[in-house]
This record gives C-alpha cells, sequence and structure tokens, in this order.
C-alpha cells in the first residue's frame, strides 16, 4: 500500500471546498487502485488537503497523469505548490 498526502492553500471558503469535493466524489470513487480518500483540514486558515491510500505505486502514478489530478489545482483554486508527501505502508493495524 502507498500513502499520498496533500496540503494545499486556497482562498475559497470551507463550504466552496466542500461543495467542490462532493460535487467531484463520484470521479474519485471510480479510480482504480484508489482504496480509500480522507479530506482533511489540517487548521491553518485556508489549508485543506487529502489523505489517500492507493494499492500501488502503479496506480498512484497512473492517477498523477490523469486529467482528474491535474485539473486539482484549478477546480480548487490552488495557491503556490501544494505539499504533496508519498511514502509506503509497513503494515495496517486492522484488516
Amino acid at each position: 500500500m502507498i500513502l499520498q498526502i496533500i496540503k494545499f492553500k486556497s482562498q475559497l471558503s470551507e463550504e466552496e471546498i466542500l461543495k467542490i469535493a462532493k460535487e467531484r466524489e463520484p470521479q474519485f470513487q471510480s479510480i482504480p487502485g484508489l482504496l480509500q480518500k480522507y479530506y482533511i483540514k489540517p487548521g491553518q486558515t485556508g489549508q485543506y488537503g487529502g489523505v489517500y491510500v492507493w494499492d500501488s505505486v502503479e496506480s498512484l502514478e497512473a492517477y498523477r497523469a490523469s486529467a482528474l489530478a491535474v485539473s486539482i489545482p484549478k477546480a480548487y483554486e490552488i495557491i503556490d505548490t501544494p505539499n504533496i508527501e508519498i511514502m509506503d505502508v509497513l503494515f495496517k493495524l486492522r484488516d
């Protein structure tokens, strides 16, 4: 498994961010290899993000090359470069 954590800044309101996320939810539900996605609010004003759980690095890379991934900065009006971390999951606590 692969964990991807993305944090970004936007001047959109939380309500606007949630509306956009809900509108795009079906597209994310259909991504091959995406096991789970958590929509997050790290706590700093105007900062949002996502925690993605992937079945493999190949699924992650296919997504990153997709039109959906490329559309994220414009959809959420992202300011500056997002912070992206990718890491291997060594094991999980529960099945």
